[in-house]
């Protein structure tokens, strides 16, 4: 199978709904009616920064789909990429879809002119963790959340 990858349309929130409950199991972290509707509003919303996209199966049914949204970096002075969720369907696991997704997305920030894509991952994520390990740089800095 080769995937291919390509914008979520805004007629898509079922498909779309489909993968993004998935991810929510995975994480054991359940996607409600309202987060759906409200990650939904944000995707369709020109205004806002959030992107979503599919990878494809060869018959073009969606079995994978990451989220993200470019980030300024003072520091560097530049803007990146950040990929908020990365999702495939179990079945279709090992299959390159992951792959063609962070692909495509180094694709899209190197013609957007940004200087990194990044994103974080759970440490037991091994199945994740050994693509991750092939196509980008694990980095040293550690993750902390702040909670209001």
């Amino acid at each position: 199978m080769t995937a291919t990858v390509r914008r979520v349309e805004d007629n898509e929130f079922f498909t779309w709904l489909d993968l993004y409950t998935g991810y929510g199991e995975f994480y054991e972290n359940p996607v409600t009616d309202e987060k759906a509707l409200l990650v939904w509003s944000w995707l369709t919303d020109k205004d806002n920064d959030l992107e979503a996209w599919f990878a494809v199966d060869d018959e073009g049914a969606p079995i994978g789909l990451a989220h993200v949204r470019e980030f300024a970096r003072p520091l560097d002075g530049s803007k990146g990429l950040y990929l908020d969720d990365l999702f495939v369907l179990p079945d279709a696991r090992g299959e390159g879809a992951g792959t063609a997704l962070l692909e495509h997305l180094r694709d899209q920030a190197r013609e957007r002119g940004l200087s990194v894509v990044r994103w974080i991952t759970a440490k037991d994520n091994e199945t994740a963790r050994r693509l991750y390990d092939k196509v980008a740089e694990k980095t040293k800095w550690v993750t902390y959340d702040l909670v209001p």
